[in-house]
């Protein structure tokens, strides 16, 4: 069976996302799954490259809708968030609730990871407790087959009472079964008949009580067993989405609350609190997964993951855990570093022979030397220096991170620090978020959506930026390299990696010391418990992580920063060639701010290239240089040497570099992390603070720092 690909017209309305259909007899299909089982493979390879990606409306939570056309009939899938469950305790499982509720899918496909089907089992339940149109995907068969572990599919399919299918996703060709088996779901010859989950009996009193009437207030549209636990529950959540998609009001109807008053009543008579209802009916789910596994899921060798775990106590060990970790961030610090000083030197040398040839195209049409400075030495130069800089590092950063998020070992990082973040009244996965922010401080605040509380959400946006973005990396490393590395070559280089990562602790620990004090102020409250599941290890899909991490990351953070360069490159310019009393302006402005930078340990010039730089680190030491030579646009020096004795020559010490690097480590985000720190939290307030507490911090670490320093000079 062949299938084709194509984008589909969609639009999102306030309610939801409402999919609209190319043709009536279109069929519209959820695709759920937990984290790490290869959902977005399947997904990729059902609808090709044409696709479409957004926001769930009035969610930060990523979107992607695909087509498919399958034996004359074309399906929408829908890929809705990764989620462990659909109990919404976060906007993942809400908007993948909802969807499924609320977003009319006429099937859904329930993706499972083969090696550890029992705990996947768990989302499948519960999908099916509200609708009967359910296909069971279990993936990676292929990896199954390696750990000798056997599923009896037809077996499954009997003991859940909905098709089930088995695929390697990576091979397209075994997608074909979901097509076939959604085919005969949605034609009526495959009949479904979902399993009932059997709660302990006060629940099931409980849910008789308010069955009746949810009947008949439904009126067929969704599943009365199923909402009538979900009224015992009391999700917020889904009372606002019961109003909003049905007009279903819980608070004006005195029958249901009089019959939800006699239901509680019954399940406190049998020791049953609002905390222990949703234990018990979880665990009724894990224990429903767990009967229907032990007649299906048999194992050849009962330590098929005796590997992994072998691993794991290397990689979480207290003993190995961190130093594995430390090494690691060094090794990846050296490859970017190494790896980036040869094409970033091609590209310099590039755009600035281009710079040659638009300066020739200027003369040849008599431009005037104001416009070929704005637009060439102003514009253009800042933009050349920012992509020359920043793109390398990026495009040999992002691609490793990606590799170590595809092998399983991120997971692993957020397991060991996940007790000194809760110490800090934070969250885990910061440890995640916090990692990301190396390649980008905006990639990094994107991906503090993976936390569910908005309170440990808010800790570790406005924390991001203790942790150095390839941005910062120049002027640190020249800096640690001009002032405080003696050797040259393989080891000069492996000396400067070795001396940033121990920067780079320091950022972590500034992290850490920065949530505990927002947790114990502005935003008090207890740190949440989450689902952390280490993943098995897996052999990651290079040309994959290549394109995803090009594509998603690197090409996407360059497009905010480029954006924002260009007008910074005319103000800079400005700047530097107008005169305002025999002096530049730029000279003006650096002069009036050094007698606070000289506090800090820096002076005026420091000051204003930080300033300056706000809408691209990268541009900072250029900015120096520029000022220090009094010359009217930005360039480059032919070696650290001539960098270092022009710094001497303008009275820096070694308590100024120490200080420069602390401030270039602790000081505001760029104008692109603030742009989506805005964008994120659709708050101004929460960006300022955002802006505020970094730099309110850096500045009394470099005058803590500097008092001390000159005390022993």
């Amino acid at each position: 069976m062949g299938l084709t690909s194509g984008s589909t017209g969609l639009r999102a309305i306030d309610r939801g996302l409402v999919i609209k259909r190319q043709s009536a007899g279109d069929f519209v299909v959820a695709l759920a799954g937990n984290p790490n089982v290869g959902k977005s493979t399947v997904f990729n390879g059902l609808t090709g490259l044409n696709q479409h990606t957004g926001n769930w409306p009035g969610k930060t939570v990523t979107s992607a809708q695909g087509r498919c056309v399958c034996g004359g009939n074309t399906y929408i899938l829908v890929d809705i968030p990764g989620t462990y469950s659909l109990m919404a305790h976060s906007a993942e499982e809400e908007v993948a609730r909802d969807f499924i509720c609320f977003g009319g899918p006429d099937a859904v496909v329930v993706v499972c990871d083969a090696t550890c089907l029992e705990r996947n089992l768990n989302l499948v339940l519960q999908t099916m407790e509200i609708t009967d149109r359910v296909v069971v995907c279990v993936n990676l068969m292929d990896e199954a087959k390696k750990k000798k572990i056997r599923i009896d599919l037809e077996g499954l399919s009997d003991k859940l009472g909905v098709p089930v299918v088995g695929t390697a996703a990576r091979k397209k060709r075994s997608l074909d079964r979901i097509m076939q088996a959604l085919e005969g779901l949605l034609s009526g010859e495959t009949k479904s008949a979902p399993i009932k989950i059997r709660y302990t009996e006060p629940i099931e009193e409980a849910i008789a009580l308010l069955e009746p009437l949810v009947r008949e207030r439904a009126g067929g549209k969704i599943k009365p067993r199923w909402l009538s636990l979900k009224l015992l529950d009391g999700d917020e959540t889904l009372l606002k989405a019961l109003r909003e998609n049905l007009g279903f009001d819980i608070s004006e109807d005195g029958e249901i609350q009089k019959a939800l008053e006699r239901a509680w009543q019954l399940l406190t008579e049998k020791g049953i609190g609002r905390e222990g209802l949703r234990d018990k009916i979880v665990s009724c789910l894990v224990l429903t997964a767990e009967a229907i596994c032990l007649d299906t899921v048999s194992f050849e060798k009962i330590g098929y993951d005796a590997t992994d775990r072998k691993i794991d106590r290397i990689l979480t060990s207290r003993l190995t855990g961190f130093p594995i970790m430390l090494a690691l961030l060094a090794l990846i610090f050296w490859l970017t570093i190494t790896g980036a000083n040869y094409p970033s030197q091609l590209l310099s040398d590039l755009f600035f022979r281009l710079q040659d040839k638009l300066t020739e195209f200027f003369i040849y049409l008599n431009a005037p030397d104001w416009l070929h400075g704005v637009l060439v030495l102003g514009v253009y130069r800042v933009l050349a220096w920012v992509v020359s800089v920043m793109l390398p590092p990026m495009a040999i950063f992002f691609p490793l991170f990606t590799l170590l998020e595809d092998l399983g070992y991120l997971p692993r990082v957020a397991f060991n620090l996940d007790k000194y973040f809760k110490k800090c009244s934070a969250c885990g996965k910061q440890a995640l978020t916090m990692a990301m922010g190396f390649g980008c401080n905006a990639a990094g605040i994107v991906g503090c959506r993976i936390i569910d509380s908005p309170r440990e959400r808010l800790i570790a946006i406005i924390t991001n930026n203790f942790v150095p973005c390839n941005g910062r990396f120049p002027t640190l490393i020249a800096i640690l390299t001009m002032f405080f590395v003696t050797s040259t070559g393989v080891r000069g280089s492996v000396v400067s990696t070795l001396l940033l990562t121990c920067l780079i602790v320091l950022g972590v620990i500034m992290t850490f010391v920065a949530s505990k004090l927002l947790s114990i102020t502005i935003l008090k409250g207890l740190p949440s418990s989450f689902t952390l599941e280490l993943p098995p290890y897996r052999r990651p899909q290079i040309g994959k992580v290549i394109v995803r991490s090009i594509f998603d990351r690197t090409l996407f953070v360059l497009g905010r920063a480029v954006t924002v360069a260009a007008p910074a490159g005319l103000v800079i310019w400005v700047m530097a060639n107008f005169t305002v009393g025999g002096d530049t302006l730029l000279n003006r402005f650096s002069g009036f701010l050094d007698p606070f930078a000289r506090l800090m340990g820096l002076d005026g010039v420091i000051l204003m290239a930080f300033i300056l730089g706000f809408p691209a680190n990268e541009i900072v030491v250029p900015i120096m240089i520029m000022t220090y030579m009094s010359t009217g646009s930005i360039l480059e020096l032919d070696s650290l040497m001539e960098l270092k004795q022009l710094f001497v020559d303008n009275g820096w010490t070694w308590i100024t570099a120490v200080s420069t690097m602390l401030f270039s480590l602790m000081h505001w985000p760029c104008s692109t992390t603030c742009l989506t720190i805005k964008k994120e939290t659709q708050s101004l307030k929460w960006t300022l603070i955002s802006f505020a507490v970094p730099t309110i911090l850096g500045i009394a670490v470099c005058i803590a720092f500097t008092s001390i320093a000159r005390l022993f000079a």
